[in-house]
């Protein structure tokens, strides 16, 4: 359940404006006395806050007698008016910023934090292809990223995906990592991008920290990222034409993570 006095904090409110807001929701209408009681905050500041919100148009106010009585403006109306205020802010701060960026084109590699930036990033890498995409996936970010995966399809960009979980992808050429050598080499949780054999994005792979990413235009990288999942698609053609007869001629261990595929 979502904290709902720090969601308001977030998009703009203070503490005791988003206390007063709160109240109003509850008790209208109402004068500042009772929604100093009602909300907690200090009569001595409870005017105040009312005062801002009002300016904001977040509540309404009208005198009745000797009083002072507040309601709010309906909440589907301020969030439809603080999401406009938003876009129209962003669409100028694309505008803006967008004007000042210049690409520099290097072999560095960067890193990047943080689930929410890592995803976004991986989106624009997959959003810019042209010819082709190499992609491993958790089911997680495969349910992320798989409406920009699927609108590169439609641009007829080559798309070859390795999955690590259950999901299913129902565009390019697919394949399942088997899950005991995705516990082995340590990616059931890693994220991985190659664009047009550009530029590679590779997730941390440890589901229990913070997500980290690193970022790396160097060719030899982005080709060691394009060859692995290469290698691994092509390994599991192989297995598809693989008899019994012949997987029983495995070591044991190398048959054991080929049979791992049927346990999903």
């Amino acid at each position: 359940m979502i904290d709902l006095q720090t969601a308001l904090n977030e998009i703009g409110f203070t503490e005791y404006e988003a206390k007063v807001y709160l109240a109003l929701l509850r008790e209208n209408p109402a004068t500042g006395y009772q929604l100093s009681k009602e909300s907690g905050v200090p009569r001595s500041m409870v005017y105040e806050a009312l005062k801002r919100l009002h300016h904001r148009g977040a509540a309404l106010e009208t005198v009745e007698g000797r009083s002072t009585l507040y309601r709010p403006l309906p909440p589907q109306t301020l969030l439809d008016n603080h999401q406009a205020e938003h876009e129209q802010l962003l669409g100028a701060l694309r505008i803006g910023l967008v004007d000042l960026y210049t690409d520099t084109a290097d072999d560095r590699v960067w890193t990047i934090g943080g689930k929410t930036a890592v995803l976004a990033y991986a989106a624009k890498l997959i959003q810019e292809a042209e010819t082709d995409l190499y992609l491993v996936l958790t089911d997680h970010d495969l349910n992320i990223l798989r409406p920009t995966i699927c609108a590169a399809y439609e641009r007829r960009v080559s798309i070859y995906t390795l999955l690590t979980g259950d999901g299913s992808l129902e565009c390019g050429q697919v394949a399942y990592h088997p899950p005991l050598e995705s516990e082995l080499q340590g990616i059931t949780a890693t994220l991985l991008v190659d664009a047009d054999d550009r530029e590679v994005l590779i997730a941390g792979s440890n589901p229990r920290q913070e997500t980290n990413a690193t970022i790396t235009r160097n060719q030899d990288l982005v080709l060691i990222a394009r060859q692995f999942v290469w290698m691994e698609m092509l390994t599991q053609r192989i297995y598809a034409r693989l008899g019994d007869d012949l997987l029983a001629r495995l070591d044991p261990e190398d048959r054991e993570i080929f049979e791992s595929l049927h346990l999903r």
